[in-house]
């Protein structure tokens, strides 16, 4: 009995760190049913390390992945500093939300806050490359429809023009900086200093 104490200990341990909570939960009450909602307000977080493409192919692949490991770590407890959901990591890009899978009444402040954080860690980060590197942040605000896809290899992810725009955003931010959206703005109001990104 202990022993099968220990495992399911351990399983719901795994549950919990693939999924979140509540959505594991509503996973483990109703195991076949389609888990999806529609989100009014949710802030969308892309960062990116810029150049890596070059970056990568001076670093050896055990340094380039602890490099990735150690920035990403770091990314996580910022995440839960800032209460934002970690929706994935793709290659050397990182996403995170705020108001999923539950609103909250400031996402696109709690983004911006957790914005901030991440040049600072890009910045300060040593670790692995004495020099530093540099990130680009995209943001923006709107609503989403967010689920669980799979039935091997659970997914809670998010979709809409919402994550594309803050996609987009990313693309079109420079090293060292954060592109915020015109809804972004409107929502962060006089609390960030903003300068024009111009067309």
């Amino acid at each position: 009995e202990r022993s099968l104490e220990l495992e399911y200990a351990r399983s719901e341990e795994l549950l919990y760190s693939l999924l979140p909570r509540e959505i594991a939960g509503r996973l483990k009450a109703a195991p076949h049913t389609t888990i999806a909602d529609s989100l009014p307000n949710v802030a969308i977080v892309f960062a990116d390390i810029a150049n890596f493409t070059p970056l990568s192919a001076r670093l050896d692949p055990q340094r380039l992945v602890e490099l990735l490991n150690d920035v990403f770590t770091e990314f996580d407890a910022l995440a839960d500093h800032h209460e934002m959901e970690k929706i994935k990591t793709i290659g050397d890009a990182y996403m995170v939300a705020a108001g999923m899978p539950n609103a909250v009444g400031d996402p696109a402040h709690r983004a911006a806050d957790m914005a901030l954080d991440m040049l600072k860690v890009a910045l300060s980060s040593t670790t692995v490359i004495p020099e530093g590197f540099e990130i680009r942040i995209g943001l923006h605000v709107g609503p989403v429809v967010a689920g669980v896809i799979g039935n091997r290899k659970l997914f809670y992810d998010v979709w809409g023009e919402t994550v594309n725009t803050a996609s987009r955003m990313e693309s079109y931010s420079e090293p060292g900086r954060i592109l915020v959206t015109p809804a972004a703005h409107e929502q962060l109001g006089d609390a960030f200093d903003f300068e024009r990104r111009g067309e």
